[in-house]
């Protein structure tokens, strides 16, 4: 039988792609390069889930800081998927 997945994991995949729709909904402009970039970020969250060192891959910063402040506020609708990623990341520090 499969492990389930931690809920650090599951919400990094849920930020994912939540990154990854507003990247959608970008196709064909300029700023789709840079959530392109950010998509790529969000995958070095979900490797750090995995392998357990996201504060590394964070070093020091918050998750908002860590994919770019200015790209997060233009994109609103990731918030709450950042925000459900860190609480994961406290509750998994917390264990």
């Amino acid at each position: 039988m499969k492990k389930p997945k931690p809920k650090l994991e599951i919400a990094a995949g849920k930020l994912i792609s939540a990154i990854q729709k507003e990247w959608g909904a970008e196709t064909g402009e300029l700023v789709a390069d840079q959530s392109e970039e950010v998509i790529g970020k969000g995958h070095s969250l979900l490797c750090g889930s995995k392998n357990g060192n996201v504060e590394a891959v964070l070093d020091g910063r918050s998750v908002t800081q860590f994919l770019g402040d200015l790209w997060v506020h233009r994109h609103p609708n990731v918030k709450r998927f950042i925000d459900d990623f860190e609480v994961a990341l406290h509750e998994s520090s917390n264990v």
